[in-house]
């Protein structure tokens, strides 16, 4: 990013606590980009709305981890005034916005959406059929990104068909109606073992559903708990045996949260982690031990984002506040870019 008049949006769904997966996917590189300040203005949306279209039929659930998901967002970093925290559902416009770009997409186009279609293949999400609000989820986040004029969105690349698709609805909008929409462009995490951090159990999906997670709001014991039950390599069954580093998950964690002073404080035997891996790669080297030395990075990593979140959770109103003043803010935005393609599309009878 060197463009001084960037516009930064990036987005949550409210499905559940955040975990170490959205830590290293997304939320470091949204406080980073944030600190850098080089741009004209950063969002932060908590997508409820979004959330509802695999959880109509649990609206509390949806409710109640808007406040959660906030408090891990201050936790680990957010700061209001630097980043416009704020509800999608109270954005109206955005709707509304919607609305105008569905006419822009074909329901075959949808279909193609890869990440769409993986989402359909989850049948026990859609027992009764999948819901229109659902399938057409690309458009609505379409018109997220385009209210705000943002040009830059920190994505997993599994969201990567939803920013083309995005570009392909400006690209039309524009085409049609004059040069009014900005067209945005994806920013993955620069660490590739990032992208999809793998669950405790060695599934490829770290998932709430698949009770494989560390959740940032965790305590000592539950993380401690958690990483004496990891997956490992279930061929690695004596210490002198070699062992797998590339699919087991404590080794995944370790190459993205250990850092040199990990190694000097908790495991000084071993410089780094290549020196680490190799030693399980040729053998001689036990899963406790190497357990017990990821236990200690996590909760030296995890343990000022706890802190910071149980003081922030003592006064969830504050927390409220800067929801409602952020959502303003938004709103005010989203308000002119829906005006501005009113007009486009000569929908302005009474200006």
């Amino acid at each position: 990013m060197t463009d001084s008049k960037n516009i930064v949006l990036t987005g949550i769904r409210p499905t559940g606590a955040l975990h170490i997966g959205h830590l290293v996917g997304s939320l470091q590189s949204n406080v980073e980009i944030q600190n850098q300040g080089d741009y004209v203005r950063m969002y932060g949306m908590i997508a409820d709305a979004q959330g509802l279209t695999d959880n109509f039929d649990n609206p509390e659930k949806v409710h109640e981890n808007v406040m959660e998901v906030a408090l891990d967002m201050l936790a680990v970093g957010y700061d209001p005034s630097k980043t416009v925290m704020f509800i999608q559902s109270e954005i109206p416009e955005l709707t509304e916005l919607t609305f105008y770009y569905m006419n822009l997409v074909t329901v075959a186009r949808l279909q193609r959406n890869p990440t769409v279609k993986t989402e359909i293949s989850q049948k026990e999400k859609f027992n009764g059929g999948i819901p229109v609000g659902f399938f057409t989820y690309p458009i609505s986040q379409a018109a997220d990104i385009t209210a705000f004029n943002a040009n830059i969105i920190p994505v997993g690349e599994d969201q990567l068909p939803m920013i083309e698709q995005t570009v392909e609805i400006v690209h039309k909008f524009n085409s049609i109606y004059g040069d009014t929409l900005v067209s945005p462009r994806a920013v993955v995490p620069q660490l590739q073992a990032a992208a999809r951090l793998p669950g405790t159990d060695g599934n490829a999906k770290m998932g709430k559903s698949l009770n494989n997670c560390i959740y940032l709001k965790d305590s000592a014991d539950e993380i401690a708990a958690k990483v004496k039950t990891m997956f490992t390599d279930p061929k690695h069954l004596r210490v002198e045996d070699p062992g797998n580093t590339t699919e087991n998950p404590v080794f995944i964690y370790l190459s993205i949260f250990a850092k040199p002073e990990h190694f000097a404080a908790f495991l000084p035997e071993y410089k780094n982690y290549s020196e680490l891996a190799a030693h399980y790669e040729r053998g001689g080297l036990g899963d406790v031990k190497v357990k017990k030395f990821l236990n200690s990075v996590l909760q030296e990593t995890l343990r000022p984002i706890r802190e910071r979140r149980e003081l922030f959770a003592q006064d969830t109103s504050a927390v409220m506040e800067v929801l409602r003043q952020g959502t303003e803010t938004a709103r005010a935005a989203a308000a002119e870019t829906l005006s501005r393609v009113k007009r486009a599309m000569k929908l302005n009878y009474f200006d």
